[in-house]
């Protein structure tokens, strides 16, 4: 397989946007497909063809990287693609599925003929603008010398941890490293409702933390967004909400339970129906308010 490749792209949010971007920097031959069309249309200003059905946008493409909301809408793209899938192409399934996703999606790959890599990332807009997004991988090893230039163009580093994308390795750590990010994003939009709601400068707060073992980047970037009321999406209320319940299932499905994150659930649900679904996840701290 050569280094400029025909890669499909299903799903042009704001992840997937910012990928197939990349990708056509990086001289590969992109073809976009979104429900909403007019999130995939932009892309044509930076090379991309722009399909109006999935199975316009895989015709013949080497790699099919699906980047969308959640486990049944990439079986829902991938069965409608059909037709125009090539019996040998790589699936890239990116999208953040969960674990009971994962089987149906592999088992369409297997009837397709496709080689199922299943590879969520880690990241949000900024990294995936710059190509330096964290890729989470589990196929098979004759997948990853072929998939080299598009990871390449993707993201900064590809992490291999296991030969058989259908056992849902990387969709498993990326559900743990996820029960973390919105930890730590529930943390910050909480403590700095509770300083509004005692009358503390949240300056102070952040001042208290600096430099110590509490301190981190993560921190400082969720708050200035709720200091500053810009709640421009990096990651938005309602995919963080999507990605909790997730995490949630996946650990009652073992019987581990998660009081923190289920509790995190909560809190984007609510924000969501107040109105806040679309914006960055820190508009979490929202819903420590009834109003």
């Amino acid at each position: 397989m050569p280094d400029q490749l025909a890669v499909a792209v299903l799903g042009t949010g704001i992840m997937g946007a910012a990928m197939a971007r990349n990708l056509c920097r990086a001289g590969h031959d992109v073809r976009v497909w979104n429900r909403t069309l007019a999130k995939a249309e932009p892309l044509a200003a930076d090379g991309a063809t722009v399909a109006a059905t999935p199975a316009e946008a895989v015709a013949d493409a080497d790699v099919v990287l699906t980047m969308l909301y959640d486990g049944p809408a990439a079986l829902e793209a991938m069965t409608a693609a059909g037709p125009g899938l090539r019996p040998g192409a790589i699936w890239l399934q990116s999208t953040t599925a969960g674990v009971e996703a994962i089987a149906p999606l592999a088992d369409l790959a297997r009837r397709q003929g496709l080689v199922f890599v299943d590879a969520p990332v880690l990241g949000t807009k900024a990294p995936a603008e710059d190509g330096e997004l964290l890729i989470l991988a589990a196929g098979p090893e004759e997948a990853r010398t072929p998939l080299a230039p598009v990871l390449d163009a993707v993201g900064r580093r590809t992490v291999w941890l296991s030969d058989d994308g259908t056992t849902g390795a990387a969709s498993r750590l990326k559900l743990v490293c996820n029960s973390w990010v919105l930890a730590l994003t529930n943390g910050a939009a909480e403590a700095l409702s509770l300083a509004k709601g005692l009358g503390v400068d949240p300056q102070y707060f952040l001042e208290a933390m600096a430099g110590g073992s509490l301190d981190c980047g993560y921190l400082h970037a969720k708050a200035a967004a709720i200091m500053r009321d810009d709640y421009t999406p990096s990651f938005s209320v309602t995919t963080a909400g999507k990605d909790a319940r997730l995490i949630v299932e996946a650990g009652a499905a073992e019987g581990v339970r998660l009081d923190v994150a289920a509790a995190g659930a909560e809190r984007f649900r609510r924000a969501e129906a107040q109105g806040h679904g679309d914006k960055d996840m820190a508009a979490t701290y929202f819903a420590s308010f009834d109003r």
